[in-house]
């Protein structure tokens, strides 16, 4: 469920980045498509991060 949901915010929060960049650009227009391949490769990479990330807490010196 969790890789459902993390695709599903990146998935949004990636088109309205899109939205947005292309509304300040003049003469460009929302395209939908290249906007769902960047959420995929984001969420890949959250993935990513997230398995190299350590979970066990830092022992003291």
């Amino acid at each position: 469920m969790r890789y459902f949901w993390t695709f599903f915010w990146s998935f949004l929060l990636v088109q309205m980045l899109t939205y947005v960049v292309s509304s300040m650009t003049p003469g460009a227009k929302f395209e939908f498509i290249p906007g769902a391949i960047v959420s995929v490769g984001v969420t890949i990479l959250i993935f990513i991060a997230s398995a190299i990330i350590p979970n066990e807490p830092v022992e003291q010196h």
